[in-house]
């Protein structure tokens, strides 16, 4: 994580907002890690992976969803290991083979990331810290805010399909079940309404979502709790049910830009998850959607302190794991 120094230098013309969560470069958390982990073995290390995503996100800008979630996928299964970009084979499949994360993309720009700081500075910064580090910045590159993350992580020897059963959360999860598995993930219910807000950036294959707009009870209906306008959109724009290969924007008109419209989607029942309208089946949650809704700022400020709480979970530190030569494959 960087210091003050470069925090500063990390402030970039298209970020809205600075969170300065830490004042120190020498605060710990609980799980080892620590702000200026690299500050002697590698002092460039964010540096070059802001040069890096800054170049990805120039040629392909649509990477910037998909990289804040890598970093989810990656947390919510065994902590945040980089386990989510290790190969597997026919006879063992890896996480990123599991039905979940087949349309995870940016595992070649976290590759090229790892070549420049093998690079500079061999064998020291891991696959995991690439992954919180870059989210940030894909976050800052989009106009959003730029938050202090702590570093330290160690990369997992383990990555099994299987281990996705039950991680990551299904689009048609109810508002306790959510607030359940976030809480398993060490996250409360209000990191649970502030990190959906990433669904501003990205799209999402229409196959994800269109049983909602096709057939939500069988008998070839849209789910009743989406806005009847919205559902004629989607049903101009996916081909139907099984429509595997049309993208749709989850923050249309403004999907390439981290801001709070997220929630003004919410309250409008414009979204395209059933996760995303269960955020009004709690009454607590609903009153978050709504100040974060009216205050992009807010939203901002407690997207940092709930990224760097997603990050902590579960992490390799000290002795354990590994540091990768290749994100792909274990050393």
């Amino acid at each position: 994580m960087a210091s003050r120094g470069l925090l500063v230098e990390l402030l970039l013309p298209s970020a809205a907002l600075l969170v300065v969560l830490l004042l120190s470069a020498g605060l710990t958390d609980a799980q080892g890690l620590k702000a200026g982990f690299y500050k002697n073995t590698c002092p460039g290390a964010e540096k070059i992976v802001l040069e890096e995503i800054t170049k990805a996100l120039s040629v392909a800008p649509t990477l910037r969803g998909p990289l804040v979630r890598l970093h989810f996928h990656d947390c919510f299964v065994n902590g945040c290991d980089g386990s989510v970009l290790l190969n597997g084979t026919k006879s063992s499949p890896a996480e990123k083979d599991a039905l979940p994360n087949l349309s995870l993309r940016g595992f070649a720009v976290i590759d090229r990331v790892k070549a420049k700081l093998e690079k500079a500075c061999p064998g020291v910064v891991s696959c995991a810290d690439i992954l919180a580090v870059a989210a940030r910045d894909a976050v800052a590159l989009s106009k959003g805010p730029s938050y202090p993350v702590l570093t330290g992580r160690r990369d997992s020897r383990r990555s099994v399909s299987n281990d996705t059963n039950g991680s990551l959360p299904p689009p048609f999860l109810s508002i306790t079940q959510l607030h359940t598995l976030f809480a398993s993930k060490g996250l409360s219910a209000k990191d649970h309404v502030v990190l959906s807000g990433a669904h501003t950036l990205g799209t999402a294959n229409c196959a994800a979502f269109s049983p909602r707009i096709f057939n939500f009870t069988g008998r070839g209906d849209a789910d009743p709790a989406l806005d009847k306008n919205y559902v004629a959109k989607l049903k101009t724009k996916c081909k139907g049910i099984s429509d595997q290969t049309t993208l749709a924007e989850m923050d249309p008109g403004s999907f390439l830009t981290f801001d709070s419209s997220y929630y003004k989607l919410v309250l409008k029942r414009r979204t395209l998850f059933g996760t995303d309208d269960a955020l009004l089946r709690d009454a607590t949650a609903k009153a978050l959607v709504q100040r974060f809704a009216d205050n992009q700022s807010e939203f901002f400020k407690e997207f940092g302190v709930s990224m760097v709480n997603m990050g902590n979970f579960q992490v390799l530190t000290g002795t354990r794991g590994e540091i990768r030569k290749h994100c792909a494959l274990v050393n």
